[in-house]
């Protein structure tokens, strides 16, 4: 008996710690996060197709030759009536009255520990998808990767997991979701890894891996295990092609640069619009309902028309055309509201570019060139990439999306020339773009994070010399030859904070004896000092800090009452700052 007792202990200890193998324990939740990113994206791509069979009669891959058929009105008509509900919806259920996407993915991920609304997240889902399914020029991408991110966040949330695993479980959702959309387990789990957690650390990168594989068989099991596009070339013709693709990716560059320029100019345009917020989608959506008159290809996520570019059945002229349109309509779509992403539109677009210049570079040069086809190929993954700030991701998405391998070199030619263009003139990516516009900048996420975690309630002192303001000068004079800071800090009676004074302040009082009867310390005091509150984080100290160039800044209840409650010493900040940002690194290892 006292034998199987101790032998249950001892397997007992040993389960525990399995528990505590945060790799083991990642890995099993990213399965869980996987198959519920995957079944989750399953039911948003039927709801978008869903919503097209009612509004146009067409699953999304004949959504084109629907549009065609229809009468004029009611092309004008779908986009700006699903315009008009999603405002609505937007307006009376969305944080901020914005829909949602992969850049408030990376700010969760990069400034707020991780934390997203689950609530919010399926709000969001539904926004996407009445977008999508309403005919706005928009990707479902991007909405898919909102869902995984909410869907691992809510997961992590539900089992109080560390910001560090909070992360990892994020990026398992992002995965997921990626791979999941475009039957790319490889590049979901990099695209994760790539712009969303930032590094490629094993004990974050497996269970992303595993997360995607396991969406990915979900996915297959599904839609069928076939890539996205057709397509019929194979090899480069010759290696003197190199000097193409290279412009080509130069050309594509530009391209993105004027696709995102596009986007926010319309966004800008929008909010001058003197009209109800909830009424600017409906205006979007008249916007593309007009396009479409002409250009129909504009409709949804447009991949029918990127696989006839593929196939070389559109000409030169149409290409350029439609390329433009495809341009404007998503502009016009995200930047008047409607919900979405840029991934898709990237495509077409690509697609565009590189099949008007593979047509082109035939002309010129046959007898070097692979095609127009393998031109497009290459086109679509180099402005993806600019877009996107992924280069190796997006050319991965690329490859897996047309299971054609044989245009590698072409590709990663192009992608890197397309994202240098980009970073040099523009910026690194969309997403980074539309977080610069709302003046956050998360390139140092990891350290402003750390630095909004704590406030200045941790660092305050109580050994602020302070005086009363009715101190005869004399004294003055003495408390500042013995203070340790070369500042006092003037106090009322009653306790509240009246103004600062140095030796500075005293000008030529310091020196004059002659005074010593005739002023007191608020005859020499600054008067409105820089002040900080107890809930100020790290971050507003230092800032204020380096602003009005001050080492010792007074601390008060509010600036409304502004009781002394003490003062917040630079080296005092930068030394909790310092053991924060070791705290943080030893959990992002797990030691």
């Amino acid at each position: 008996m006292a034998k199987s007792r101790f032998t249950y202990i001892r397997m007992l200890l040993r389960f525990r710690n399995v528990l505590r193998n945060d790799h083991l324990v990642l890995s099993a939740l990213g399965i869980v996060v996987g198959c519920a990113t995957g079944a989750s994206i399953i039911v948003f791509r039927e709801f978008i197709q869903f919503t097209q069979l009612e509004l146009f009669g067409a699953e999304p891959e004949n959504l084109l030759g629907a549009a065609l058929a229809l009468p004029w009105w009611q092309v004008l008509a779908i986009p700006t009536a699903m315009g008009l509900l999603v405002g609505l919806v937007v307006y009376h259920f969305l944080p901020e009255q914005r829909p949602q996407g992969v850049a408030d993915v990376i700010e969760a991920n990069a400034l707020q520990g991780g934390r997203m609304s689950s609530r919010i997240g399926l709000k969001v889902a539904i926004v996407n998808a009445l977008s999508i399914g309403g005919g706005a020029s928009v990707g479902r991408e991007g909405p898919a990767v909102h869902i995984g991110a909410c869907l691992g966040a809510w997961l992590a949330r539900r089992l109080h997991l560390t910001r560090s695993l909070t992360r990892t479980l994020i990026g398992c959702g992002v995965g997921a979701a990626v791979a999941a959309s475009f039957n790319a387990p490889i590049a979901g789990a990099l695209f994760a890894s790539e712009v969303v957690v930032g590094h490629y650390a094993l004990k974050a990168f497996a269970p992303i891996v595993i997360s995607s594989v396991a969406a990915t068989a979900l996915s297959r099991e599904y839609f069928g295990d076939f890539p996205a596009f057709a397509f019929e070339a194979d090899i480069l013709t010759s290696f003197t092609e190199f000097p193409a693709f290279v412009l080509l990716g130069i050309v594509s560059g530009v391209a993105a640069i004027v696709f995102m320029k596009t986007i926010f100019v319309a966004q800008d345009m929008a909010l001058k619009i003197p009209v109800p917020s909830w009424l600017r989608p409906m205006i979007g959506g008249f916007g593309v309902g007009l396009i479409a008159l002409v250009f129909p290809e504009v409709l949804g996520v447009g991949y029918g028309v990127t696989e006839s570019a593929l196939l070389t059945e559109i000409s030169l002229i149409v290409l350029i055309a439609i390329g433009l349109a495809k341009i404007a309509a998503t502009g016009i779509s995200i930047g008047f509201g409607f919900g979405g992403g840029v991934f898709s539109p990237s495509i077409v677009i690509g697609a565009m570019v590189g099949g008007a210049f593979g047509i082109i570079a035939t002309m010129v040069f046959p007898e070097y060139s692979s095609g127009p086809a393998a031109y497009t190929m290459v086109g679509m993954g180099a402005v993806a990439a600019a877009v996107l700030g992924a280069p190796i991701s997006t050319t991965l998405i690329i490859f897996e999306m047309t299971s054609n391998y044989g245009l590698t070199l072409g590709v990663m030619l192009a992608v890197v020339a397309a994202s240098e263009i980009t970073h040099h003139f523009y910026g690194r990516s969309f997403f980074n773009q539309q977080l610069k516009r709302r003046g956050l900048d998360v390139k140092e996420g990891f350290e402003t994070e750390v630095m909004r975690s704590r406030t200045v309630s941790q660092v305050v002192s109580d050994d602020a010399e302070t005086v009363y303001r009715d101190v005869c000068i004399q004294d003055l004079r003495l408390e500042l030859q013995q203070s340790r800071w070369g500042e006092l800090f003037v106090v009322k009676r009653s306790g509240e904070l009246y103004g600062t004074i140095t030796l500075a302040d005293m000008s030529d009082s310091a020196f004059d004896h002659d005074v010593d009867d005739l002023i007191k310390a608020e005859d020499v005091t600054r008067l409105h000092p820089p002040i900080l509150t107890p809930h100020d984080d790290l971050e507003t100290a230092l800032a204020l800090m380096r602003d009005v160039g001050e080492e010792h800044i007074a601390v008060v209840t509010d600036p409304e009452t502004m009781t002394f409650k003490g003062c917040v010493h630079q080296r005092d900040v930068l030394a909790a700052y310092n053991r924060a940002l070791l705290e943080m690194r030893h959990e992002e290892h797990g030691e």
